[in-house]
C-alpha cells in the first residue's frame, strides 16, 4: 500500500502540473506517512544527501557558465566559424547549425541551453527571406541540441554519475566519440535533405577572413579542452573543473570580449539561480523518493524478476533502452534520471555491464526522447521561442530522430565506442 500510494501521489502531482521536485517530495512525505515512519525523514533525507555529494556543486557552476555564454557575443563568433567551415556546402546554413552546437555544447552541457542561445539566432538566419521552412530550421536546431548533453561537459551525465556513484571524467570522456558520431549523422541528414529540396549555399567567404574568424572562435573552444586536461592531469577534481569553466566563461565575457557589464551579469546570476533553485528542488525530491523505494527494495525486487529472464547484457541493454524510448516521448529528462535509473542499477551491476558504457548511452536514449512527439520538450522549447507551428516542426523531426536511433544500436552493439576513450586515459571499468 505504501509503495503504490508513493507512485499514485507522484503520477497524479505530475500529471497536474506541479513541479517535478514537489511532486516528488509530496510522494515521499505521503509514503512516510502510510508507513507510520518519521515525516522528518524527508528532512534527514535530503539535507544529508545534498551536503554529501561534491559533485553536485558543478551543475549551478555549469548552468552559470553556460548563461555567461549566451549572455554575450560568442555565439555569433561561433556562427561565423560554422559559417566558414561548411557554408559553401548545399544546406550550409543547417550544417553550420549542427557544427555551432557542436562547438557551444563544450560550454553548456544543456540541450535546452544550446537551443533557446544559438539556436534561437541560428533560426532566425535560416528562416530570413525564406530561405529554409520554419519546421526545418527548428527540426534541425533541436536535433543539434541533443549534442550538448553528450559531449562534456553535461549535466545529465552528471545527474548519472551521482545516482550511479559513478566516475565523472569517465563519463565526460565517454561521451566524446559518441557526440562526434552524433553530430556526423546529423550532418549527413542534412545534406541529403538539401540535395533532394535544393536548399542554398552561402557567399563565399575570402581566405584572407579565416584566420580573423578562427581566432575569434578559438578562445570558447578552449573550455572542454580546459576541463578535460584540468581533471585528468589530476590538477582538477570534476567539480574543480565547473568551477575553472565557469570563471573562464567569465574571464571572456568580462576581459577578453567586453560585453558583460554589471546589470547583464546581474541578470544571468539571477537567471542561474532561478534555474540552479528549480533543479535542486528536483533533485531533492529524487532524494526522498528513491529513499522509499530503496526502502522498499523495489531494485532488488526488479533485478529478481529481471534475473528470472536469464537476459545477456546485450539482451538487458535491448530491452532497458527500448523501455526508455517509449518512455522518454512523455518524461522528463530529470524523471528518467532521478527516478528510473537507480531502479535498474542493482541489475547492471549484476549484469556485468559497464557502468560508463550504460551511463552514455541511456542519456543518449534519454536525448532522443527530447525530440520525439508528443512530448518531446525541444519542440515545446523552440515552437514557444520562435512562433513557429509544433506541427511543421514535428513533420521534419523524423529523418534527425532515425538518425539518432542508428548511432544509439551502433553505441549498444560495440561498447568500445563509448570506453575506448576513457581506458586510453586510464580508466579500468569493471576490468
Amino acid at each position: 500500500m505504501a509503495i503504490a500510494i508513493l507512485f499514485v501521489v507522484f503520477i497524479v502531482g505530475a500529471a497536474f502540473g506541479f513541479p517535478l521536485g514537489f511532486s516528488l517530495i509530496g510522494a515521499g512525505i505521503a509514503y512516510l506517512f502510510v508507513s507510520g515512519q518519521d515525516v522528518g525523514l524527508v528532512a534527514a533525507q535530503i539535507v544529508s544527501r545534498l551536503f554529501a555529494s561534491n559533485v553536485l556543486i558543478a551543475i549551478p557552476l555549469f548552468i552559470f557558465a553556460a548563461n555567461v555564454m549566451n549572455a554575450g557575443t560568442i555565439t555569433e563568433r561561433l556562427l561565423d566559424f560554422g559559417i566558414a567551415c561548411v557554408g559553401r556546402v548545399r544546406g550550409g546554413l543547417a550544417h553550420a547549425n549542427i557544427l555551432t552546437s557542436l562547438v557551444f555544447s563544450g560550454m553548456s552541457g544543456s540541450a535546452v541551453a544550446d537551443a533557446a542561445g544559438p539556436g534561437k539566432v541560428l533560426i532566425a538566419m535560416m528562416t530570413r527571406e525564406k530561405r529554409y521552412p520554419g519546421g526545418f530550421a527548428c527540426a534541425v536546431t533541436a536535433a543539434s541540441a541533443t549534442i550538448g548533453p553528450i559531449i562534456p561537459p553535461s549535466i545529465p551525465l552528471i545527474l548519472y554519475a551521482l545516482v550511479a556513484n559513478t566516475s565523472v571524467g569517465a563519463l565526460f570522456l565517454g561521451g566524446v566519440i559518441p557526440g562526434v558520431m552524433l553530430t556526423l549523422s546529423l550532418m549527413a541528414v542534412v545534406w541529403l535533405i538539401s540535395r533532394r529540396r535544393k536548399f542554398p549555399t552561402e557567399e563565399p567567404i575570402p581566405l584572407s577572413a579565416y584566420p580573423r574568424i578562427v581566432l575569434r572562435a578559438i578562445p570558447p573552444m578552449l573550455m572542454p579542452v580546459i576541463l578535460l586536461t584540468g581533471i585528468y592531469s589530476g590538477i582538477t577534481t570534476a567539480t574543480e573543473a565547473a568551477a575553472v569553466a565557469a570563471a573562464y566563461a567569465l574571464f571572456l565575457a568580462i576581459a577578453v570580449y567586453r560585453v558583460m557589464g554589471l546589470k547583464s551579469l546581474f541578470a544571468v546570476i539571477n537567471d542561474s539561480v532561478r534555474t540552479t533553485g528549480i533543479v535542486a528542488v528536483a533533485i531533492s525530491g529524487a532524494f526522498i523518493f528513491n529513499f522509499a523505494i530503496t526502502n522498499e527494495q523495489v531494485p532488488q525486487a526488479l533485478a529478481s524478476l529481471l534475473a528470472e529472464f536469464d537476459l545477456s547484457p546485450l539482451g538487458f541493454l535491448i530491452v532497458t533502452n527500448i523501455a526508455f524510448l517509449l518512455l522518454g516521448a512523455f518524461f522528463d529528462v530529470a524523471v528518467m534520471l532521478l527516478v528510473l535509473v537507480p531502479l535498474l542499477i542493482p541489475t547492471m551491476i549484476a549484469t556485468g555491464i559497464d557502468p560508463v558504457h550504460f551511463g552514455v548511452v541511456i542519456v543518449f536514449n534519454i536525448m532522443i526522447g527530447l525530440i520525439t512527439p508528443p512530448y518531446g520538450l525541444l519542440l515545446f522549447v523552440l515552437s514557444a521561442l520562435t512562433d513557429i507551428r509544433q506541427g511543421d516542426i514535428v513533420r521534419e523531426i523524423w529523418p534527425f530522430v532515425g538518425a539518432l536511433l542508428v548511432v544509439l544500436v551502433a553505441l549498444i552493439l560495440i561498447p568500445d565506442l563509448v570506453l575506448w576513450l576513457p581506458g586510453v586515459f586510464g580508466y579500468r571499468g569493471l576490468g
